[in-house]
Parts: structure tokens; C-alpha cells; sequence
């Protein structure tokens, strides 16, 4: 329900519309699950299980042509072709705007492509219209560490890990000076 309402507030102050795309599928209630099973995760191990449940729900798309651009754009990243998946991923956004995860996947081409100020925008975006998505949270820390902006990775790296605990970048999570996390 409250990704409904991020997405609706959204959708009234840029009064954009998606030309076809319907609005994504509505896994909140999925993810609230999700969400407190890795905190209440004993390891690692079991956490992983639950991150990649949340990730399978992010990646389902809008709808079967969004579901192809997707899926299309991921083929191209797995094999190296970021021209191809860029290609995709900016036609699945300008279809599905409200799409989170679209925003998240192209940042993430242009963070492997070391681009790492295009990155930002998109994950701004995706973080907007999904706040607590956790992959796109630790994206932009990572984007903003590689840019040596550690100061600021930090606060959105502490967001992430607060959602899910078990994220293998907790470990960059500075320690003030003399205390122990």
C-alpha cells in the first residue's frame, strides 16, 4: 500500500502519464513479509534467500512487452552488450515511467560501464518511486563511494542495511571513532 502511495504522489506532481504501461504489480504486502523475515534471518544464508525473493518481485514487470525489454536488457548486461541494454532499458523507461526497477537497471549498466554520474539520476528515480528497495539503495552508495563522496554513501548505506541487515555492503559502513557496531 505505501509503494501505491509513493507511486501515486509521484505520478500527481510530475503529471506524466505512461503511454500503455499499466501501473506495476503491487507486492507490498509480499515485501513487508520479505522485509521482516531477513531481519529476523539467524545468517547470511537464510537472509540471501529472502533478498532474492525481493529481487524476483522487483523484476516483475508491468507488463509482458516491459517484462521483454527487461529481460532483453538483462541478457545484453549478462554477456557485456551495454549498448543493447542501455538501448533497452531507456525504451522500458520512457514506456513505464513509474517503473522502479527500469531506473535501477539502466543506473546499473552505466555504474559497470564506470559512468558513474549517469548512474545517479536513475537511482535517485528508482529510489523515489521504490524507497525501500534495497538494490537500488546500495547502488548509489556504491556509485557515490566510487565517486569519493563517502560522506554522503553513508546515510543511504545505513538506510539499506536498516531494511536488510544481512546486505554484503554492511561492511562498509563506516564506525564513528571510538564506538564498535
Amino acid at each position: 500500500m505505501r509503494y501505491l502511495v509513493s507511486l501515486l504522489a509521484v505520478l500527481a506532481a510530475s503529471g506524466a502519464s505512461a503511454d500503455g504501461c499499466p501501473v506495476a504489480p503491487d507486492h507490498e504486502a509480499a515485501l513487508d513479509s520479505l522485509y521482516a523475515e531477513v531481519q529476523r534471518a539467524p545468517n547470511e544464508m537464510i537472509a540471501r534467500t529472502f533478498s532474492n525473493q525481493m529481487w524476483e518481485l522487483w523484476l516483475d514487470a508491468p507488463d509482458e512487452p516491459s517484462q521483454s525489454m527487461l529481460d532483453e536488457a538483462l541478457r545484453a548486461m549478462r554477456i557485456g552488450d551495454y549498448l543493447r541494454a542501455t538501448d533497452r532499458l531507456d525504451t522500458l523507461v520512457s514506456y513505464c515511467p513509474f517503473y522502479a526497477e527500469g531506473y535501477n537497471q539502466r543506473a546499473f549498466v552505466n555504474y559497470l560501464r564506470g559512468d558513474y554520474p549517469a548512474a545517479l539520476p536513475d537511482l535517485d528515480q528508482a529510489i523515489a518511486l521504490n524507497p525501500r528497495h534495497t538494490g537500488a539503495l546500495t547502488g548509489k552508495a556504491l556509485t557515490l563511494i566510487a565517486l569519493g563522496r563517502e560522506d554522503e554513501a553513508q546515510p543511504v548505506l545505513k538506510d539499506a542495511v536498516a531494511l536488510n541487515p544481512w546486505l554484503g555492503e554492511r561492511f562498509l559502513i563506516k564506525e564513528p571513532e571510538g564506538e564498535k557496531l
